[in-house]
């Protein structure tokens, strides 16, 4: 289903992203699709808890640069963000591999992410002249603070696993071995638990932390419709076709 895969398992609905082959680099058709199960979930009372993993070896890798289903998908990324956020039942994120891109701000929109040693998160928009999205401007300070923020947006720099959980960014931490038991035990004991409950604290934490959300998702559409008109947004998207460095010239 337009690169999302979903299973109904009694109390939990696990969504998977499904492109391995392009380690789950999401485009509007496949973020449209989150949406709607997202939405699904909201809707039936039967699911107290959503699963979302990736296929393969990534997370996800951020927005498909190389294939062209890409129209407005910025807002469609924003959706999906609000929808975690809103969604009145506990999302656990499962993270190993890449957290790259939108798929940073993917991870850490679920209320509680549990990652392996390997997973890694990163803001890399800057690498082909775009900025970060998705929310990722309102959710990270929030979690690690401006100065932090700053540094994963403007170095493209890569935070491991275990310096995410140093700093705030993922709840649980798992060694390779433990990383399915652990990330079964979260899910079954927030699948179990008082969905009410949960419901009404997310709230509380959302209006608490993020009720700039969508003002801030407003400014990150804003700066992705004007950067991807810019000649260093096509030279870095070359560059990245091309697997070189980019030779931005600041226009």
């Amino acid at each position: 289903m337009n690169g999302i895969s979903v299973e109904h398992d009694g109390a939990v609905l696990r969504i998977r992203l499904d492109r391995p082959e392009k380690l789950n680099a999401v485009d509007t058709p496949m973020l449209d699709e989150l949406s709607a199960r997202l939405s699904d979930a909201a809707a039936d009372d039967a699911v107290r808890a959503v699963l979302l993993t990736g296929a393969g070896r990534a997370f996800c890798s951020g927005g498909d640069l190389t294939g062209g289903d890409t129209a407005g998908a910025a807002e469609a990324a924003n959706r999906v963000v609000r929808a975690i956020v809103e969604l009145p039942k506990p999302v656990v994120a499962g993270v190993h591999g890449a957290a790259v891109g939108f798929g940073c701000p993917l991870a850490l929109a679920c209320d509680l992410v549990v990652a392996t040693p390997s997973a890694y998160f990163q803001l890399a928009f800057v690498r082909v002249g775009l900025m970060p999205d998705g929310g990722a401007s309102a959710l990270l300070p929030e979690l690690i603070g401006r100065a932090r923020t700053a540094r994963m947006a403007m170095t493209a720099e890569r935070v491991s696993a275990a310096t995410a959980f140093e700093w705030g960014m993922v709840s649980h931490i798992a060694s390779e071995n433990d990383y399915e038991s652990l990330l079964e035990d979260v899910l079954q004991s927030v699948a179990c638990g008082p969905t009410l409950s949960f419901g009404w604290t997310k709230r509380a934490l959302a209006a608490a932390t993020l009720g700039g959300l969508e003002a801030v998702q407003a400014v990150e559409a804003q700066g992705q419709l004007a950067l991807i008109d810019t000649a260093d947004f096509r030279e870095g998207a070359r560059a990245f076709r091309e697997r070189r460095t980019p030779n931005f010239r600041g226009h």
